[in-house]
């Protein structure tokens, strides 16, 4: 697990999750040309559920899938 410290919608919170995970969200952020905390911020707003680290998880795999035309 890597734990980093952000600055989430002017919250500061630590998210762990593994490097596989950290490095998804890394390209996807970079794809969709924006900053990973604006990825994140827009991951948190729409989660149905109060866990971000499951939230962030999913986008990775959701993305994951739609690259292999997998469904989600």
């Amino acid at each position: 697990m890597l734990k980093r410290s952000l600055t989430i919608a002017g919250h500061h919170t630590s998210i762990a999750l593994e490097p596989e995970f950290w490095a998804g969200l890394e390209a996807l952020a970079e794809k969709r040309g924006i900053r990973l905390t604006a990825l994140i911020e827009e991951i948190d707003s729409a989660r149905p559920g109060p866990n971000l680290s499951s939230a962030l998880r999913v986008a990775v795999l959701r993305d994951a899938s739609a690259k292999d035309g997998s469904p989600p």
